[in-house]
């Protein structure tokens, strides 16, 4: 496995939080401060994300989401000698569907937001345009549109603090080196999950943004319907609903973990 990044705060039982593609789990600030009076909240970035390696030895080669779902596993093991509660938003929710199916020693719960468990082929042609455009002309020429995923517009236009949010995870995206991105993108569009979430047995939450164009809630409602006795819920969010609601997603954490 690479040798991850991760931060620790809180105190409880133990929370796990997986960011989505191109963030660093700067993008969990707001929830991990709502979590942690209650929870141990632990948060990293991904391989080739924020301050984790690409890969060992293998500099920003290809991967799937089980290797992410095998690198979550691998922390989880030296960080808790119990299940954990994984939650896990877009690039991150694939790697808790898979962490669900391959590793179910591993969770006591799964929360999936703002995901999708496949693509068809005109989604899958989408990302390898994303890609070629990448690898020729690095992150930054993809990094508006990302905002205009990632966030409603009122949240972006907001001088009372989300525009400084957008403004910070902007950042994070363009300093993101394109080769690891195009790679964790080629993982995305490879995604083929739903054989695995039927084997998925532990209490499940998803969550939905009702404004995300990213990963729509029609995603979210198949993740839910594939999974046995999954939950869904919905934010009035874009596709970054933690960033732009922590409050209120920690809140649908918080309910889901207290009803277990």
């Amino acid at each position: 496995m690479s040798q991850l990044h991760f931060v620790k705060q809180g105190q409880g039982p133990l929370v796990v939080l997986s960011h989505a593609l191109g963030c660093d789990l700067t993008m969990w600030d707001g929830v991990a401060a709502a979590l942690q009076d209650r929870y141990t909240v632990l948060r990293y970035d991904h391989r080739g994300h924020g301050r984790s390696a690409a890969a060992a030895g293998a500099g920003a080669g290809a991967y799937t989401i089980d290797d992410l779902a095998n690198d979550a596993a691998d922390l989880i093991r030296t960080q808790s000698t119990d299940p954990v509660h994984f939650v896990g938003l877009s690039l991150g929710g694939m790697t808790a569907q898979a962490l669900g199916a391959r590793h179910p020693q591993s969770v006591r719960s799964l929360s999936i937001a703002n995901s999708a468990s496949h693509y068809d082929d005109a989604a899958r042609a989408m990302w390898q345009t994303r890609i070629d455009t990448v690898l020729a002309q690095g992150v930054a020429p993809i990094a508006e549109g990302a905002m205009q995923r990632w966030f409603t517009p009122e949240f972006r236009a907001d001088v009372n603090g989300g525009s400084d949010r957008v403004a910070a995870l902007r950042a994070v995206l363009e300093a993101t080196a394109p080769a690891p991105y195009a790679a964790a993108c080629t993982a995305v569009a490879n995604i083929d999950l739903d054989a695995g979430n039927a084997r998925i047995t532990c209490p499940t939450l998803v969550i939905a943004g009702s404004r995300d164009e990213a990963t729509p809630p029609a995603m979210s409602r198949a993740i839910a319907q594939g999974i046995a006795g999954a939950q869904l819920r919905s934010l009035d969010a874009a596709h970054l609903s933690a960033v732009e609601q922590p409050e209120a997603f920690a809140r649908l954490l918080l309910d889901f973990w207290q009803a277990l």
